[in-house]
């Protein structure tokens, strides 16, 4: 499982920098069509994994990268949906899930 010492040394700030950047120059392929879905980018390799909900997106993410944390959104929503699976992280406007092991 992924602990706290992973996210104390995630520049998360990065994270909804380059996702926001990577998530700009998609949304065309997402929005309007998939509206309501939920996109997790990993941002070093800009792998883009979509899921009806949350807890199926980062079920699919976390088969690829289980110690990463990962900008996610909901497409055509300012901000994702407040859950917890496992645990989410509130930065600006986006959520960040991580990934359990």
């Amino acid at each position: 499982m992924v602990d706290d010492k992973l996210l104390k040394k995630t520049d998360l700030q990065k994270i909804a920098r380059e996702g926001g950047k990577i998530y700009a120059e998609i949304t065309d392929q997402y929005y309007p069509k998939e509206t309501g879905k939920f996109l997790a980018i990993e941002i070093e390799t800009k792998k883009v994994y979509l899921g009806q909900s949350s807890a199926e997106v980062l079920n699919k993410v976390r088969q690829h990268h289980p110690q990463k944390v990962f900008y996610v959104v909901k497409i055509g929503f300012e901000a994702a949906e407040t859950f917890r699976y496992p645990s989410w992280y509130q930065l600006s406007d986006k959520i960040f899930l991580q990934s359990p092991n």
